[in-house]
């Protein structure tokens, strides 16, 4: 874990209230870190829905396999994650790890494996000793607790600065539920998911197939619009669990995502996803700025995003940032390059209030001064209009320090 807090962190942290259904447990069984909790015990005593979203990585870890192997009967009876070991890369050993884990954990919540869902972050290729969740997830289950939020979000950081939560409530037929979420997330964060690990629990009843729907749909503005470096990593996983505790209050079971009765709940996850997206970003390995880019006018709303994310994952972009030169030039350059349609003679690019460039030139009334007024700020926004079409996207990014360097450059030791 870094010695500092990263300076965007949120100046406060919610209250997180227990939500009906699930139960929460902490330990630490040594697994890369020593004195801190590593693994994490969610249990579900009633059968919870789940629906689940991954790496597109083409090296997926072998928790990621186990997970969407069981996504497909859409129930969820336990949770392990731990952190200091990805468990990716490890080839037969791997596998055998999790189906160590997930007989570990069927055994000490009194499930079926395929009711068990695992999560793994840290380092790749070394493997990964499951004996040593075997020795601690009995108790675990004996000692979870539902008001558990915060030690939950602790136990599974890596190089994250600090713990990442959200909550909101929402209506389904007039009945008050509750949305919780978790992530950790640093470095190796990029669209697709991100190296990140989330976890969002609800006591709403809805259906497997309504929560995936609603959860995919999610995911597009939120998670997989950050990046922090470009790199997508091997182990993303973020899953959503409805426990259906909101039954005992008279809330009818949600089938379809079309169902008119969602609203409410559909922006509420929404929000909690954003929020801990985020989160994410402004924990940036290094990170001392945020950075909102915004694309409009471009030929579609695909086209927007990507020359978003060419912005965003520039590192002459992100380096330009961290100096708080306002070096629209290198803007135009990320532009140019992202391959989608672009009129280099209708762009306009503004930093903050300040429009610094238009029709293919600086702005005639351009100012040095004002511009980096708004490069010293935490928070920058940049907007990029193309001048082509109506499409447009919103990506977040962080500057790119010497401290990322630092932190990547001996992660393994």
């Amino acid at each position: 874990m870094s010695a500092a807090v990263s300076p965007l962190a949120p100046k406060s942290y919610p209250e997180m209230p227990a939500v009906r259904g699930v139960r929460m447990a902490t330990a630490a069984a040594g697994i890369k870190y020593k004195n801190r909790t590593d693994v994490l015990l969610m249990v579900f005593d009633e059968p919870a829905s789940v629906a689940g979203v991954f790496t597109k990585s083409k090296c997926p870890s072998a928790p990621v396999d186990f997970c969407r192997a069981n996504l497909a009967q859409g129930v969820a009876r336990a949770v392990v994650v731990n952190s200091g070991n990805a468990n990716a890369f490890t080839g037969v050993k791997g596998r055998a790890a999790t189906e160590l884990t997930g007989k570990s954990a069927a055994e000490a919540v009194g499930c079926a494996a395929n009711e068990v869902f695992l999560a793994s972050t840290g380092v790749i290729g070394e493997p990964l000793d499951a004996t040593k969740f075997a020795g601690v997830l009995g108790q675990m289950n004996t000692d979870a607790k539902g008001d558990f939020w915060q030690e939950a979000a602790k136990a599974i950081m890596t190089t994250d600065t600090y713990p990442k939560v959200a909550t909101r409530t929402a209506e389904i037929g007039g009945v008050t539920v509750t949305i919780n979420g978790i992530a950790k997330g640093a470095g190796m964060i990029a669209p697709d998911m991100a190296t990140m690990l989330s976890f969002v629990v609800t006591d709403a009843d809805i259906a497997p197939t309504a929560l995936q729907a609603l959860l995919a749909a999610g995911v597009g503005p939120t998670f997989n619009s950050v990046t922090v470096d470009s790199d997508t990593s091997t182990s993303d996983t973020l899953m959503l669990f409805a426990t259906g505790a909101a039954r005992a209050d008279g809330q009818v079971r949600i089938e379809t995502a079309e169902d008119s009765r969602l609203g409410s709940f559909r922006e509420a996850l929404n929000d909690v996803l954003k929020d801990l997206a985020l989160q994410v970003v402004r924990d940036g390995e290094g990170a001392r700025k945020m950075v909102e880019i915004t694309v409009t006018g471009a030929e579609n709303d695909a086209a927007a995003k990507k020359i978003a994310l060419s912005i965003a994952n520039s590192p002459l972009v992100k380096t330009a940032v961290a100096g708080e030169d306002a070096n629209w030039g290198r803007v135009v350059m990320a532009v140019g390059k992202s391959g989608e349609m672009a009129d280099r003679d209708r762009l306009a690019i503004w930093f903050g209030h300040v429009r610094v460039a238009v029709n293919g030139e600086r702005d005639a009334d351009y100012s040095e001064a004002e511009a980096t007024a708004v490069m010293k700020n935490q928070d920058i926004p940049v907007k990029v209009d193309i001048g082509l079409g109506n499409g447009t996207a919103t990506v977040w990014t962080c500057d790119l320090t010497k401290e990322y360097v630092e932190i990547n450059g001996d992660y393994r030791s």
